[in-house]
């Protein structure tokens, strides 16, 4: 069993679930506009919009990180910018969320993706005879329908991004209490001799938290299942 955690563990934990929930709030968005429109929408283009989602499933983690660099560094025209409103990112916290987010967004799309595929039009245009603008509808019936993706879909971010290490460590290096997540923790632990032990102790630690996350959402996307089905 678990010993209790100490207060460094406490605040790496912290620090991943924050960086957690914020990737998950800054993705979403346009993880479901990019869902919707490469599942309803047809445009010029859509293959290579398509390809550009998945991208960062198949890039090595490190060229994310460094591409992130290269675009929100100190020395980048636009990591200038937010430093001079007072909002960094390369080598905070915040970054390390901004990082996560790139590498959980395919996997949020495509989870949404499959959900809004298997939305029925016939029950929008139902909707749109009654007189429902295409806002309504989207926002009554499409999304209500496409609930359980977007559970699955969040839950998917959310874990990808708890366990995200070669993009964090490259774009906002592995800084104690500002930048050190779980994965980081690990890999900081596994570098001094005899830090197994402590390794062993977060790792155990990441199972817990992840296998909580996806127990929790397959229990709310089954009860959001079974609401859409009674309605």
């Amino acid at each position: 069993m678990l010993a209790p955690l100490t207060q460094a563990e406490w605040a790496v934990l912290t620090l991943s679930m924050q960086v957690g929930v914020l990737a998950v709030a800054l993705t979403l968005p346009p993880a479901i506009l990019a869902a919707y429109a490469l599942a309803r929408w047809q445009f010029p283009g859509k293959a290579l919009v398509n390809g550009l989602v998945h991208l960062p499933l198949v890039l090595p983690p490190v060229v994310t990180g460094f591409l992130l660099l290269i675009v929100f560094g100190p020395q980048a025209p636009l990591g200038r910018a937010l430093d001079a409103i007072g909002l960094p990112i390369a080598f905070r916290w915040s970054g390390a969320a901004v990082a996560a987010g790139v590498m959980a967004f395919p996997l949020m799309v495509r989870a949404l993706r499959l959900s809004f595929e298997a939305v029925d039009p016939k029950l929008e245009q139902a909707a749109a005879t009654l007189g429902a603008s295409r806002p309504v509808i989207w926002l009554t019936v499409t999304l209500p329908l496409a609930l359980p993706g977007l559970i699955a879909g969040v839950i998917l971010g959310f874990a990808k991004a708890l366990g995200e290490f070669g993009a964090t460590i490259t774009f906002v290096s592995n800084i104690p209490g500002e930048t050190r997540t779980l994965p980081l923790a690990i890999y900081s632990f596994l570098q001094l001799p005899g830090g197994e032990a402590a390794a062993m102790r977060l790792v155990i630690l990441a199972v817990i938290v992840s296998m909580g996350a996806l127990l929790i959402s397959e229990w709310v996307a089954m009860r959001a299942a079974r609401r859409v089905a009674g309605a």
